[in-house]
């Protein structure tokens, strides 16, 4: 299927109101084609009553003429304000939609997929790309579909008074409509591929280079990167200014149709006014009723120019939304887990086919309320040991089974209600305290909150900030410390009572003193949960009633 009939089919649950849209904006081009063709039959026939005498404008219907030119105006005013609100409307539901969609197609692939992307194309495929789908319905859909139905009405009224008329007005819409776009569509396509292209490798070396502008101003890498920045802009000023020059050649290429249209109307009303079988005054009907005609094509080469970048901008999005998950959801529901144990029997694990295993033989058994710790130098298999139990990667060999049932048989949401983690990665947005311990539980209440932060020894420094719980975090937790961000990860694991709590290099980076208070806090967060505990550091392993070494892909009891 191609990437454009897919769109259309991602875009159909909203069909009703594309639909309403588009029939508005035929709705308002047909009541142009009928001001103007009424006007220019109006006028001509005033002017000719006048020239006719006292009797001939006596008996001229001045009064339905002159009613039906403000019908079509006022008409056109109110179809065209209607046709505005609702293709706007439509615009912005269909742009939420396939937002939502490309979000619920990248959450399967998190983190494992979405490790390898760069972030910052990942951003432009989420905004940029996005964005310019969404350009489909209002800048294409529209613009095609209600020249094609337009078109054929108009079509149908000349073929009324002249065949000759009638053809030469659809062979000058055509030309407009269809060779000119198909031209500057081929013309277009590749400058706008190279548009989305620069423009996605310009964001992102902008965004890497703010996110390492430190690194760059010290190493005095600063100017290599202006240098490719500067490359990626002049290559971009390049790929529009192609594009610009398609853009004048649709221009050209539509006043010509128009012109020649014009004439060809004109020429042929002529002659059927001197046969005697068209009053004057429709000559100057049909020939403003041509000219209004061209309206309907107008949009459509800039609507081929954007098919270009529209094309390319699926393919991307295509690309990405279409991966397969590393772990597959399961076929049924999940059981409920005959309680939470966890046993691990000759575990091979590798991240790809021709990835060397990571996990190697691996056993494991961690009974209920059981508090483990592993440690082992980085690189070991630590962390893919997390990424086993939460579903994230799948393994390739041995049994594992949590809750007296086949792991395989719960998804990684499943996995999320039975586990909290604190690591040294958790993640703070950069919104309020109140809205990043919601995240953990988004019933809890005010009291809840603070309880969670009085566990986790917080709760004195947000009474003290002037906003308490409303106050902002920074980005990624910019104005905390080290170890109040981790004394946020513990107020939402105590929000959080999940029957596991996985403890991944929780004092990571932190002072041998705030590490000591870490570890204090946490010690009642530990009571009645199954935990494991992952570091290369002794501090916090006197907690764990039994410890192993990840060695090889093994695991052997140390204490």
């Amino acid at each position: 299927m191609s990437d454009i009939w897919r769109l259309i089919r991602l875009l159909s649950p909203r069909r009703r109101w594309m639909l309403a849209g588009l029939g508005l904006a035929t709705m308002t081009l047909l009541a142009n084609f009928g001001l103007l063709a009424l006007s220019g039959w109006f006028l001509a026939a005033t002017a000719l009553t006048g020239l006719a005498g006292i009797a001939a404008q006596n008996a001229f219907n001045f009064f339905t003429p002159s009613a039906m030119v403000r019908f079509f105006a006022t008409l056109r005013v109110g179809s065209r304000y209607a046709e505005r609100l609702v293709t706007h409307e439509t615009t912005f539901r269909l742009l939420a939609d396939m937002r939502v969609w490309f979000y619920t197609r990248l959450e399967p692939l998190a983190p494992a997929v979405l490790q390898t992307q760069r972030a910052a194309d990942l951003l432009n495929r989420i905004v940029t790309d996005i964005d310019t789908l969404n350009l489909f319905y209002l800048r294409v859909f529209v613009p095609v579909l209600t020249a094609i139905a337009a078109g054929l009405i108009m079509a149908a009224f000349f073929a009324f008074f002249s065949w000759p008329a009638a053809l030469t007005m659809i062979l000058g819409l055509c030309l407009n409509g269809m060779l000119a776009p198909m031209l500057t569509s081929r013309k277009g396509a590749k400058p706008g591929a190279e548009i989305n292209r620069i423009t996605a490798a310009l964001r992102t070396e902008y965004v890497e280079a703010l996110q390492g502008m430190g690194e760059l101003l010290v190493f005095g890498a600063a100017s290599a990167m202006q240098a490719r920045a500067a490359g990626l802009d002049a290559e971009l000023a390049a790929a529009q200014a192609d594009m610009g020059r398609v853009a004048g050649l649709g221009l050209a290429l539509s006043g010509l149709a128009a012109n020649a249209t014009l004439l060809g109307v004109l020429v042929f009303g002529d002659r059927r006014f001197e046969a005697g079988d068209m009053s004057a005054a429709q000559v100057p009907m049909l020939v403003l009723g041509a000219m209004a005609a061209f309206e309907a094509t107008a949009p459509l080469p800039a609507a081929l120019q954007f098919l270009g970048q529209i094309k390319s901008a699926a393919r991307r999005i295509f690309a990405l939304a279409d991966q397969a998950p590393p772990v597959p959801a399961p076929a049924l529901p999940a059981p409920a887990p005959d309680g939470f144990g966890l046993t691990l029997n000759n575990i091979t694990l590798r991240y790809a086919p021709d990835a060397p295993l990571v996990l190697d033989g691996f056993s494991l058994s961690v009974p209920q309320g059981r508090h483990v710790g592993i440690v082992g130098p980085s690189g070991s298999g630590k962390t893919t040991l997390i990424n086993l139990l939460m579903r994230f990667h799948e393994f390739q060999g041995g049994d594992a089974r949590f809750g007296g049932h086949d792991l395989r048989a719960y998804g990684s949401a499943d996995m999320a209600r039975h586990a909290t983690i604190i690591s040294q990665r958790s993640h703070l947005f950069h919104t309020s305290i109140r809205d990043n311990l919601l995240l953990a539980n988004g019933a809890a209440d005010e009291a809840a909150l603070w309880h969670a932060l009085e566990v986790a020894q917080l709760a004195d420094f947000v009474r003290s900030l002037p906003k308490g719980l409303d106050s902002m975090v920074g980005e990624g937790g910019s104005k905390l410390s080290g170890g109040q961000a981790r004394r946020v990860a513990l107020a939402r694991a105590v929000l959080k009572p999940a029957p596991w709590l996985i403890l991944d290099e929780p004092t990571e980076g932190l002072d041998a003193e705030t590490e000591r208070a870490f570890l204090a806090d946490l010690a009642p967060i530990l009571k009645g949960r199954t935990v494991l505990y992952i570091t290369h550091r002794p501090a916090g392993l006197a907690l764990m009633d039994e410890i192993y070494a990840l060695r090889n892909g093994k695991a052997a009891r140390i204490s």
